[in-house]
C-alpha cells in the first residue's frame, strides 16, 4: 500500500470482444501516453464486469487475450505499466462486497448505464449488472488511484466512486481512500457510430459497418470509412457549422484525433469540399495509424501462452498493491481481530 501522496492512474476495459476505434481513441492511446508522465499506471481487463451478462467461457478467455493483445499492440508496455485481468486479483471481488455495504441504493438507482442496459427487462437482468458500479469503485479504490482516464459516459461512475470513498472515510473517521479524479480529454473521446452519428460506436452494435475494429485490416478500414453515413452538404470552415450534422462532425472528430490536428485545422483543409474528397483522406490517415496495430495484434495473438504469462505477472504486481489496501479496509471496519 502506498501513502496518500502517491499518484496512480487506474483504468480498465471490458474484454467483451472486438475493441474498436472508439476504445483506441478514447482509452488505449491515452493509456499509452500516460506511461511517460512519471505516474504509476495500472490497466485492467475487467472480466468480472463482463460476466454481469452471460458469457461463453471459451469466448471470454479468448476475448481477454484479444484485449490484452490490443493494449500491447497500441503501445502499453508491461514493463512500464501493470497489465492484468481483474479476476486473477481477489482484492477486486472482496473490496467490491465491502463497498456494496457502504454504497446506498439511491445512488445505484441514479446510474444511467443500468437504466440503458436493463431497459424494460430490468427485473430480469443479473444482480451483478445492477451492483457493478460498486465493483467499479472497488477496482479504482483498491489501488488508491488518484486519476481515472474515462470516456464522458463513464464520468458518473468515477463520481460514484468519490461518493463511496467519502462516505467510507466519514463513517469510520479516517482519511483512507483518496478522491479519484476523472480524466477526460481529446478531440474524439466519444467516437460515434459510422452508421448513426447520434449513437456511440459500440462493439455490441449488430452492424459491423458501424465500427472500426482494431482487428480490421487496411482494406476493411478504408471500405468502412468510404461507406460511412454522411450528408450531401460540403464541409464548412468551422465546427460551429457542424452543430446539426452529427455524422459529419463525428468523421471530422475522428480525423482530428488520428492526425493530431484540431478540428478547425482539419476543416481548413477541406473547407467547401465534399465527402468524396474527405473520406479517402480520412481512410488513409486511419490506415496509417491503425494498420500497424492490427498487425501487432495478430502477432501477439499467435502466442496465447505468452499473453497468459504477461497477464499473470501483472496480476502478481497488482495484488502486491491491492491486498494491503483491502486488509487495511477490513481492519478499519473491525474485521481483523487482535490475537
Amino acid at each position: 500500500m502506498t501513502d496518500a501522496k502517491t499518484q496512480r492512474i487506474f483504468s480498465g476495459i471490458q474484454p467483451s470482444g472486438h475493441l474498436t476505434l472508439g476504445n483506441y481513441l478514447g482509452a488505449l492511446r491515452r493509456f499509452v501516453e500516460r506511461q511517460d508522465e512519471g505516474i504509476e499506471t495500472v490497466y485492467c481487463l475487467v472480466d468480472l464486469h463482463a460476466i454481469t451478462v452471460w458469457q461463453d467461457p471459451d469466448s471470454l478467455r479468448q476475448q481477454t487475450r484479444e484485449a490484452a493483445a490490443a493494449f500491447m499492440a497500441a503501445g502499453i508496455d508491461p514493463a512500464r505499466s501493470i497489465l492484468f485481468n481483474q479476476s486473477q486479483v481477489p482484492a477486486h471481488a472482496e473490496l467490491g462486497w465491502l463497498l456494496n455495504c457502504v454504497a446506498r441504493m439511491g445512488w445505484m438507482n441514479r446510474m444511467t448505464q443500468f437504466k440503458e442496459k436493463g431497459g424494460k427487462n430490468a427485473e430480469k437482468v443479473s444482480l451483478g449488472l445492477y451492483a457493478y458500479p460498486a465493483l467499479m469503485a472497488a477496482d479504482i479504490l483498491a489501488y488508491h488511484a488518484t486519476h481515472v482516464p474515462v470516456g464522458e459516459d463513464q464520468k458518473q461512475h468515477v463520481e460514484l466512486t468519490r461518493d463511496i470513498a467519502a462516505k467510507f472515510n466519514h463513517d469510520y473517521g479516517v482519511d483512507f481512500f483518496p478522491m479519484p479524479e476523472p480524466v477526460i480529454e481529446g478531440a474524439a473521446t466519444r467516437v460515434m457510430s459510422l452508421r448513426d452519428g447520434s449513437k456511440k460506436m459500440s462493439k455490441s452494435d449488430p452492424s459491423d459497418a458501424s465500427r472500426i475494429n482494431l482487428t480490421d485490416d487496411a482494406d476493411t478500414i478504408a471500405q468502412k470509412f468510404r461507406k460511412a453515413r454522411t450528408d450531401a452538404e460540403p464541409l464548412p470552415g468551422s465546427m460551429d457549422e457542424l452543430k446539426d450534422r452529427p455524422e459529419a462532425r463525428n468523421l471530422v472528430n475522428i480525423y482530428a484525433a488520428l492526425s493530431g490536428e484540431t478540428q478547425d485545422e482539419v476543416l481548413s483543409q477541406f473547407d467547401g469540399k465534399g465527402f468524396g474528397d474527405f473520406k479517402p483522406a480520412l481512410a488513409d490517415v486511419a490506415v496509417s495509424v491503425l494498420g500497424p496495430i492490427s498487425t501487432r495484434m495478430t502477432d501477439y495473438l499467435s502466442d496465447a501462452t505468452e499473453i497468459d504469462r504477461i497477464l499473470g505477472e501483472g496480476a502478481v504486481k497488482a495484488e502486491a498493491i491491492s491486498a494491503p489496501v483491502v486488509a487495511k479496509t477490513r481492519e478499519i471496519m473491525g474485521m481483523i481481530l487482535s490475537r
